[in-house]
């Protein structure tokens, strides 16, 4: 084990940027296995596409985002004192937060073939959520990383925590458009019949 502990940190001085790409295509790979796993419908066949798809994203953007954004974050607000580390909390989750909401519902909506009114419908329904969602995980999360985490294994610490957290990313990423929608006009007609024998 220490000898893997230790290959994984002279890849990451010798090639961080692959590295951590890697490492995040395995995070949300994991993290969408276990969200098809325990959180889909049983009768639901299992997505590899929608795993591949998740996992792409990891690779193609989380990692290599993430490496230039916390790199950039470090080299401007260095050290770890409470204030240092209050600051680089609140610019990622008030600024890099949505950031990545945009970037990451855009990605699957392009690897999905659809429309650019579908993505706005989207960012319209689930943005939010999947912002303010992350509060409670990554404030918290985000205060040790900057705190106690060496700069180059952040993207390892985001990752492991991220595990969890992408089954939530998972399902609302993948969640249809219509559902909330559907919802809404069942509650609409249901109302309406329930006001009609009133009337009647």
């Amino acid at each position: 084990m220490s000898r893997l502990w230790s290959s994984y940190n002279r890849l990451l001085e010798t090639q961080p940027l692959f590295t951590k790409a890697m490492t995040s295509l395995v995070g949300f790979t994991a993290g969408d296995v276990l969200a098809q796993k325990f959180v889909s419908a049983a009768d639901e066949p299992y997505d590899f596409m929608r795993t591949i798809r998740l996992g792409s994203f990891g690779f193609f953007i989380h990692g290599t985002t993430g490496h230039y954004f916390y790199g950039m974050l470090d080299s401007k607000l260095p050290g770890t004192k409470p204030f240092t580390v209050a600051s680089k909390v609140l610019i990622d989750q008030t600024m890099w937060n949505p950031i990545f909401g945009l970037m990451f519902f855009g990605y699957l909506n392009a690897v999905e073939g659809k429309s650019v009114d579908d993505y706005v419908t989207k960012i319209k329904a689930d943005l939010k959520t999947a912002v303010v969602g992350s509060w409670a995980v990554w404030v918290p999360a985000h205060t040790i990383n900057f705190a106690f985490i060496p700069p180059h294994q952040r993207l390892l610490y985001i990752n492991s925590i991220q595990i969890g957290y992408n089954v939530f990313l998972s399902f609302l990423g993948n969640k249809k458009l219509g559902d909330g929608t559907k919802k809404k006009e069942s509650n609409a007609k249901i109302n309406q019949n329930v006001n009609t024998k009133k009337e009647l």
